[in-house]
């Protein structure tokens, strides 16, 4: 769209905004509602404006639009014309304040007290007017003097940065390794989970007799059947299938009976 158009329909957006906000305070209560729903929507534009200046900041897009739509509706029923400032003029800094206030109460994930809250947006704001005016970064000192605060809140608040805002898991050490964060995470090892319960195992196998144990060891590391087990022993399927209930009940009294306590 050509800029001209722009200013064009910028400036009709305005005088029709202007009409209906006249008309709205003489309204009655049906009138009202739709004018205020007409006012709405014709400003979309600027608030959905105003929510993508803070996207891509730790908050959800969409999130960003709600708060500022709401924020433009709270701003049409506080207008007061006769104060001489636009609708616009009006609006610009009650939308943006409630986003900044959303980011304040909802998007830190671990939430640090308020002074430090304040102090942060306060802190940007200077370090960048100081960079302007010295042609670079100002240091932590110089910050300090033209904040007027106490160092150590200076660095508490830039502590807090890491607050803000959590690091993906995928994003890696160094722009140009393959190394991420998720890599260094333990892991659950299961071998390691279970060594506990075969220390008990053994101990208790250890007590059985020769038979059982190659009884268990033919069935259950072997995979040979009750038919096959019983040929080795000479005795029938159904002897073997009562020795292994017979061995396995006398493993289970075992291993959940309390180890008793030296004295």
């Amino acid at each position: 769209m050509a800029r001209g158009t722009v200013s064009k329909t910028v400036t009709t957006r305005e005088h029709r905004t202007e009409e209906l906000l006249g008309r709205l305070a003489e309204s009655s209560p049906n009138e009202r509602e739709a004018i205020t729903a007409e006012l709405v929507e014709l400003n979309l534009g600027l608030c959905d404006a105003l929510a993508n200046r803070y996207a891509n900041r730790g908050a959800d897009r969409d999130d960003l639009v709600q708060v500022a739509r709401l924020a433009l509706l709270m701003a049409v029923r506080r207008y007061q014309p006769a104060e001489g400032r636009s609708f616009v003029a009006f609006a610009v800094p009650t939308i943006t304040g409630e986003l900044k206030r959303h980011f304040r109460d909802h998007c830190w994930m671990v939430r640090p007290p308020r002074r430090i809250q304040e102090l942060r947006a306060r802190a940007s704001r200077q370090r960048q007017h100081l960079e302007q005016q010295l042609g670079r970064r100002p240091t932590a000192a110089e910050l300090v003097v033209d904040l007027e605060v106490d160092p150590t809140l200076l660095r508490e608040c830039d502590a807090a940065e890491g607050t803000y805002r959590a690091l993906s898991l995928d994003a890696p050490f160094e722009p140009s390794g393959d190394t991420n964060l998720a890599s260094t995470l333990a892991s659950t090892d299961q071998d390691l989970e279970s060594v506990v319960d075969r220390i008990a195992l053994q101990r208790t196998l250890a007590g059985f007799p020769r038979r059982d144990r190659l009884v268990l060891l033919w069935r259950f590391e072997e995979g040979c059947t009750q038919a096959e087990i019983g040929a080795r022993l000479g005795v029938s399927q159904m002897q073997v299938s009562r020795i292994i209930r017979r061995i396995l009940a006398q493993a289970r009294v075992a291993l959940t009976q309390p180890e008793p306590i030296a004295g």
